[in-house]
């Protein structure tokens, strides 16, 4: 049997984590989970039911209730069986995703159901806290990071906003992110700090690829 390979990559917001992730799943023919999304779909999910983001007991429930899933080879994000790839990909849910993610309750439900999509099948997961709680086991642990600068650029670009705007959305989500008292962002003692300022997307993606073949005795590329 096939041993299942675990890649962990976390890292701030705009470090271009979302997009090396799902391209080195894409290579290694890996499942690519963007633990994100799941907290995105959360938010979604509790803002059609009008429950309140500071309610915490509810938003715990939605968690718990949320039967959130990913297609193979794809980005599709799906919803108790609705595709809301793009329903979640506003700014408005990403803000309300930050806030949910810092729900105790809420993550120790998202930990669970990451957890056990990582027991399935070999995955690509990325996020925040991957290789500190999800998977600190994991086979390879990478840190991706950028400076503050390049990651407010690159958010900007992608979103169609105001730098200044972007500027103060990363620096109160990096503070929520590093501060809160549940799976708080730090980097992992044992994952690869890889700082992508200056680099292409090619490029970063050579490099992690080269690190996941150096650590893991399947990690070949996929041929089409």
């Amino acid at each position: 049997m096939e041993k299942r390979i675990t890649v962990a990559i976390d890292g701030p917001a705009g470090a271009g984590k979302s997009t090396l992730a799902r391209r080195i799943a894409s290579k290694l023919g890996y499942l690519y989970i963007d633990t994100g999304a799941m907290y995105r779909a959360v938010a979604l999910w509790a803002e059609r039911l009008h429950v309140a983001l500071s309610d915490m007991h509810r938003l715990e429930q939605l968690a718990e209730q949320a039967e959130i899933s990913f297609v193979a080879g794809e980005s599709t994000v799906l919803l108790n069986g609705e595709d809301v790839t793009h329903a979640i990909r506003t700014r408005a849910m990403g803000q309300a995703a930050s806030q949910v993610s810092a729900v105790p309750g809420v993550r120790r439900a998202m930990v669970k159901s990451q957890r056990a999509m990582g027991l399935r099948s070999s995955v690509v997961m990325e996020g925040r806290d991957i290789g500190t709680v999800v998977f600190p086991e994991a086979d390879v642990k990478i840190f991706l990071d950028a400076q503050a600068g390049e990651r407010t650029e690159r958010r900007a670009r992608e979103l169609d906003v105001p730098a200044q705007t972007v500027a103060d959305e990363i620096r109160e989500r990096d503070h929520r992110d590093r501060t809160r008292a549940e799976a708080p962002l730090v980097q992992a003692p044992d994952a690869l700090y890889v700082d992508t300022t200056g680099l292409s997307i090619e490029a970063v993606e050579q490099e992690l690829l080269r690190i996941i073949r150096a650590r893991t005795s399947n990690g070949k590329e996929r041929t089409q």
